[in-house]
């Protein structure tokens, strides 16, 4: 019985079906990965000290307050919000909202820095949000008359503070948007600073961390 591409070119000599055989398979292996990475999940490093610690990022001269050697890389499922809305609390990648002449909203008020972000998940659609001076955030939901204290144990309490107190509030999160603050509230460039992200440009929820070893797991 002869393999397909024997049955497909029976003229080809065994040695050019062979080569073609791994050609055609390792391809195939390609497209898979390539496919996943484009449609289920896909890798991301941590840049910068704004999810710190739940994230960590590398230590260096331009980069003061990581905590460690290596950054945190993560994978973000991509499928996931094809079949649910994002909840409050999830690590999300996401593309960082443009104005209406397409200037990169964070790019432009956070010294250039713009793009692809993570962080996470605080505000959602039609909430009102606000932040007191010691840096607690607290939500009023659509239909509701009075503002409640968000718990988040993930905001270490020497990194909860405001980024500016320049800021205007309260935070209006318009419909089909979010809004989203970095961990270590008081070097994070967020939402309160460059506002809310479309739901179109949501990638994906960061479910794991791939490494370095000492920190694979759950973020």
């Amino acid at each position: 019985m002869r393999d397909p591409l024997g049955r497909l070119f029976p003229n080809l000599s065994h040695r050019t079906r062979v080569v073609l055989d791994w050609i055609l398979t390792i391809a195939g292996a390609v497209a898979v990965v390539l496919a996943l990475k484009a449609w289920v999940v896909n890798p991301y490093r941590i840049p910068s000290s704004s999810m710190e610690p739940t994230l960590h990022c590398a230590r260096g001269p331009t980069s003061p307050g990581c905590l460690a050697r290596f950054s945190d890389r993560v994978l973000a499922n991509r499928f996931i919000y094809h079949f649910r809305d994002p909840h409050r609390g999830e690590i999300i990648v996401f593309k960082t909202p443009k104005n209406s002449a397409g200037v990169d909203l964070a790019a432009e008020k956070c010294g250039g820095e713009g793009g692809t972000f993570v962080k996470r998940l605080i505000g959602l659609p039609g909430e009102k949000l606000k932040e007191d001076d010691k840096g607690f955030i607290y939500v009023e939901e659509p239909g509701s008359k009075r503002y409640v204290k968000l718990n988040e144990p993930y905001v270490q309490a020497s990194r909860r503070g405001r980024a500016t107190d320049e800021l205007p509030q309260p935070w209006v999160v318009p419909k089909g948007e979010y809004f989203f603050m970095g961990d270590n509230r008081s070097a994070s460039c967020d939402s309160r600073v460059w506002g809310p992200v479309p739901r179109k440009n949501l990638i994906g929820k960061v479910f794991f961390i791939y490494w370095p070893p000492n920190r694979i797991g759950v973020p």
